[in-house]
């Protein structure tokens, strides 16, 4: 027996009944708000309560005693409910095939959460709602991303191929300008990722940020670089130091028309955009960034290829309302992990950065240990790595690098190495390989050093196969 008078709704909940993978595969993502009829909303819940406690859809027996047991049906929605569940399971299970029944779902739920969220925008708007018009494009944003996770993860033998491709496929990287930074990170840094800079009180957190962001710009990135810190014209001056190539004071000291030329120069050669948002120390977490990104996507169609936070410590954590009440391990810990979120969340590089403790400050051999108030941060890192100063180092205009943790690469592979420093003119830049003695010996050089594993294969640790026999 086929339903008199089908409807999505119907259809969803007698497939919902009486077809388990259908079950599986739309449960999770319908709403009861999706059903507009009161008394189909009401079945619907009481078949999500069902399975929720045991696992299985129920029988029309089992369904018809927990809508009786609904306190606020009236008789006529009694009457109504033993009707449709008479139609639902007298239907059958459905002929169609089930991919169209989920694809048929799928679209249900997109078309009426845009519904909802386009009536909440009406009583936000009318100011009949709690929500501000901040939330709207949130809202809007959050009801056209609804869909189907029908995933249920990697399968080793199956998927072999889909790796295969993942292998070979090339992953997109923001490269640096900087040659041992793309040696150590196979080509720059990959999306989705945090990547942390440890240093000490002036040895060039910020430095380094402005001179990588600079570095962006120049590859035409559209740049968000956020600063809890400094202020916002700051943070640009020391780009603009890095871009027109002329000492911090120079910049102070140019006549106008001067700096009009420079700055058309610099716009000539430069295709991507700087956006630069200062808040107060210790006030913005990941739901302002995130705020500001729609703002952002909103009002200038920008959307950022890589973000700079300037810096990690500084933020607040979006889980904890009161620092006061939680210790700085778990705290920072959760400022990381909420940054790395979003990162995920937006598919994007971010970069920030830490102050060394106090006994790192003193130390020219900085550790992953020497990290200030909390070990949790370099444990939510990809890429973190220390940038050292020395008198020597400070004498020769340079600085030294450590990686301290690479997800990227073998971090014993160019462990330290020497770049040198501009400090006036805020830039970085290679230097000779005399200044890399002593320092970076693992890596340096083609090893012809052969491997064989079980299957019988032999290659080169290096660039090129050179020989695979199976």
């Amino acid at each position: 027996m086929k339903m008199t008078n089908p409807t999505i709704e119907k259809t969803i909940l007698s497939n919902l009944v009486q077809n388990e993978e259908f079950l599986r595969k739309t449960l999770p993502f319908l709403k009861e708000e999706y059903f507009a009829d009161r008394v189909e909303r009401k079945i619907f819940t009481q078949i999500l309560s069902f399975v929720d406690k045991y696992n299985n859809a129920p029988k029309q027996d089992a369904l018809s005693i927990c809508i009786s047991e609904i306190p606020d049906f009236t008789e006529s929605e009694f009457s109504e409910a033993k009707d449709i569940l008479h139609e639902i399971y007298s239907a059958g299970k459905s002929d169609n095939d089930n991919q169209w029944l989920v694809d048929t779902a799928e679209k249900f739920c997109k078309d009426k959460a845009i519904y909802l969220a386009i009536l909440e925008s009406i009583q936000i708007i009318d100011g009949k709602s709690k929500n501000s018009k901040n939330h709207l494009p949130k809202l809007l944003q959050d009801a056209l991303s609804v869909t189907f996770d029908q995933s249920v993860g990697h399968d080793y033998i199956e998927d072999a191929d889909n790796r295969y491709e993942f292998y070979h496929r090339k992953e997109k990287r923001i490269p640096f300008d900087l040659d041992f930074f793309n040696q150590i990170t196979n080509g720059g840094t990959p999306t989705k990722t945090l990547n942390i800079c440890l240093a000490g009180t002036g040895v060039g957190k910020s430095l380094y940020m402005c001179h990588h962001a600079a570095n962006c710009l120049t590859q035409g990135k559209s740049v968000l670089y956020i600063t809890c810190e400094m202020a916002e014209e700051r943070i640009a001056e020391r780009i603009d130091a890095n871009l027109m190539d002329i000492t911090m004071d120079e910049l102070h000291e140019l006549p106008k028309d001067i700096y009009e030329k420079k700055m058309s120069k610099v716009s000539e050669r430069v295709s991507g955009t700087l956006i630069v948002k200062e808040y107060p120390t210790a006030t913005a977490n990941v739901n302002h960034f995130r705020a500001l990104l729609e703002e952002l996507k909103m009002k200038k169609n920008f959307v950022p290829e890589i973000i700079f936070v300037d810096y990690l410590n500084i933020c607040s954590a979006a889980r904890y309302k009161n620092a006061n009440n939680i210790n700085s391990y778990m705290y920072v810990k959760a400022i990381a992990e909420e940054l790395r979120g979003l990162a995920v969340e937006v598919g994007v590089p971010i970069f920030s950065a830490t102050q060394t403790n106090r006994t790192g400050f003193t130390s020219s051999d900085v550790g992953l240990e020497d990290t200030s108030e909390s070990f949790g941060l370099p444990a939510t890192a990809d890429f973190m790595f220390a940038i050292i100063s020395t008198e020597e180092l400070q004498e020769n205009n340079q600085i030294l690098v450590k990686q301290l943790k690479n997800r990227y690469n073998d971090p014993a592979h160019n462990r330290r190495f020497i770049i040198g420093v501009n400090r006036a003119k805020m830039k970085l830049f290679d230097v000779d390989s005399d200044s890399q003695d002593g320092l970076v010996q693992s890596g340096q050089g083609q090893q012809n050093t052969y491997v064989r594993d079980d299957l019988g294969g032999k290659f080169a640790q290096g660039d090129k196969f050179s020989e695979w026999n199976i």
